[in-house]
């Protein structure tokens, strides 16, 4: 499998009916977590742009599942395939048992 970096551009003026897909859109995000089809997923700062690290076979499949996002109808994006995604891991403390 492949990894592509998705460059999602949100508009200026973020209408209400985007508004209104927010939750429809964090469901589909955490989908495709789970479904190991997005590694990342970030928003910039002034809300301008996202970022999303998607694994799929082929640049077409990853704009395939960046369709499958509810916002992408307001939205442009790029993708680019990458050479490697590190990323640091999440993980539980150490116990000590003394």
């Amino acid at each position: 499998m492949n990894q592509y970096m998705a460059e999602i551009y949100l508009p200026h003026v973020i209408p209400q009916d985007l508004i209104n897909l927010i939750p429809a859109q964090r469901a589909q995000v955490n989908k495709l977590f789970e479904d190991g089809s997005l590694r990342s997923y970030s928003l910039s700062w002034d809300r301008s742009r996202l970022w999303v690290v998607i694994v799929a076979e082929s640049e077409h499949i990853a704009y395939d599942v960046l369709d499958t996002m509810p916002i992408m109808p307001y939205c442009n994006a790029e993708v680019y395939q990458l050479m490697f995604h590190d990323m640091a891991t999440h993980e539980l403390p150490r116990l000590s048992l003394n």
